[in-house]
């Protein structure tokens, strides 16, 4: 068999380079893949992030809008109150120089009629003592 030619081939060495290629492709493979998963997970929970911020920003927006209506509801509120207060108190004003007045004016009635009366009984006085001096002479 010698004679006929025949050199010796090694198979399974030239086996073992090829599947260490391919060992190494698949790794790379699965390394890529993981890189590409971990990206994808990163973006999604970036994405995620981003919304959770706008959701807060609305929230905080809406919050912020709530009370500057509130706010303004109470100024306004207030403002009511501090014209009726000033209504009321003008009211009573009025009411109390009405009574002042009619106090005055009764007071000077009184007054009034007080004299009137003294003086017709100072008239009347006079009157009778005239009468008793006139009838004694």
């Amino acid at each position: 068999m010698a004679s006929m030619g025949f050199t010796r081939v090694f198979v399974g060495g030239a086996f073992r380079p090829f599947k260490q290629i391919a060992n190494r492709h698949l790794a790379t493979a699965f390394k890529d893949e993981a890189r590409s998963t971990v990206q994808k997970g990163a973006d999604a929970m970036k994405q995620g992030a981003d919304v959770a911020k706008r959701a807060s920003q609305e929230v905080k927006n809406e919050t912020a809008s709530v009370a500057d209506q509130a706010i303004r509801k109470t100024k306004v509120v207030g403002e009511k109150v501090a014209d009726t207060a000033q209504e009321i108190a003008g009211k009573a004003k009025n009411t109390a120089q009405q009574t002042w007045e009619s106090v005055k004016e009764t007071t000077q009635k009184m007054k009034d009629t007080v004299k009137g009366k003294a003086e017709e009984s100072t008239e009347a006085i006079k009157n009778n003592v005239n009468q008793g001096m006139n009838s004694k002479n």
